[in-house]
């Protein structure tokens, strides 16, 4: 069997370095917050060239704590992609404020800077896009418009560590970039993680003492806050994984070209990259009408497949609230219905690729 991920082969490659680092943080006695936790924020502030990185318990708490720390409360409304996962729009719910779904680029699958104006109105205080699957956003329109009506822009990058938009790093063209370090993500911790990257010294200073109870100085609270840490023993992981990312990712680079060539003319629509953009490929999805007879036709071959996402947040249950309905977005509906997640990741042996490649120019539609 093929897995869609294998999440131990990152481990066994990095084995000696990441028991050292875990075995230093265990024997410090320093297993919250702490100079391990520090030196992370700072190599990935550093990566993504900017200046300031607060790490979270998790990617959700990045989306949630920087909305909070933006202002963001009841009655406000944050704009979204209809195509993402759910995450992104719970991050806006668990502030009081509604998230208003904008269609995404049929070319791109991410958010179309096109229709974000027309969902803009006085209550708009953020404007949320998606670097989905790893391919980045247009950001370069997106802040325009934002500058235009004085909104905020906070990216989501869980799934794009060390994609680059117009040849720099995500982290930070908007106003802040959310991150998660789950462990199937390019940079991926050995359990919940999450950061936030940004160049505002005042936002960066908000989510330090949101993070932590409202507090900076022991047993002073200044804000009602919250318990997001990311523990050492995880940042000890993510500082040895940091320095091999660019190399991971670019395996999972030529995986795609591998892919992009092999499977052009098979029936399948294939990703396609804009000339701005270098994806982290964190998912290589295709798109077939057929999507269950070739998942079920891969399965059949040994080899593991995903759908991202099977229901777009509008039409889940924890969204019935909202009145919306089946038709409401076709867009994301229609890649809802035929969105499949080949295998992929620095990993996967040319093999493995062969018959993921076989497998597919075999299929009968």
């Amino acid at each position: 069997m093929i897995p869609f991920l294998d999440l131990k082969a990152p481990y066994n490659e990095l084995r000696i370095e990441i028991d050292a680092a875990v075995s230093d943080v265990l024997q410090s006695g320093w297993y919250i917050l702490g100079p391990v936790v520090d030196r992370f924020e700072q190599e990935y502030a550093a990566y993504c060239e900017i200046k300031h990185c607060v790490s979270v318990g998790n990617g959700l708490d990045a989306l949630h704590l920087t909305l909070l720390a933006m202002g963001v409360g009841p009655g406000d409304e944050v704009i979204v992609p209809s195509n993402t996962y759910i995450a992104t729009w719970l991050a806006v719910s668990q502030c009081g404020a509604i998230p208003i779904p904008v269609e995404p680029s049929e070319a791109t699958c991410n958010i179309d800077p096109t229709k974000i104006e027309q969902a803009i109105n006085k209550r708009t205080k953020v404007i949320l896009p998606v670097h989905l699957y790893g391919q980045p956003a247009d950001i370069t329109p997106i802040l325009t418009i934002a500058r235009q009506y004085g909104l905020r822009v906070l990216e989501d990058g869980a799934q794009a560590h060390g994609a680059r938009h117009n040849g720099r790093y995500l982290g930070g063209h908007g106003d802040a970039v959310a991150w998660s370090f789950y462990p199937g993500k390019n940079l991926g911790a050995l359990g919940d993680g999450g950061a936030v990257t940004t160049n505002d010294t005042e936002l960066a200073e908000r989510l330090r003492l949101l993070r932590n109870y409202g507090s900076s100085v022991k047993y002073v609270n200044e804000v009602r806050g919250y318990n997001s840490r990311l523990d050492p023993i995880q940042a000890a992981v993510l500082s040895v994984k940091l320095h091999k990312l660019n190399e991971w990712n670019s395996r999972r680079h030529k995986i795609a070209q591998r892919y992009q060539q092999s499977l052009a003319g098979c029936g399948l629509r294939l990703p396609l990259t804009p000339h701005w953009a270098v994806p982290a490929w964190h998912l290589y999805v295709v798109r077939s009408p057929q999507r269950e007879s070739l998942q079920a036709h891969l399965t059949a071959n040994g080899i593991g497949t995903l759908i991202h996402y099977p229901i777009p947040p509008h039409l889940q249950q924890a969204y019935l609230n909202l009145g919306y309905k089946p038709g409401d977005f076709p867009i994301a509906e229609t890649m809802a219905n035929q969105v499949l997640s080949l295998p992929m990741g620095p990993h996967l042996t040319t093999a493995q690729q062969d018959k993921v490649i076989a497998a597919i120019l075999s299929f009968k539609s």
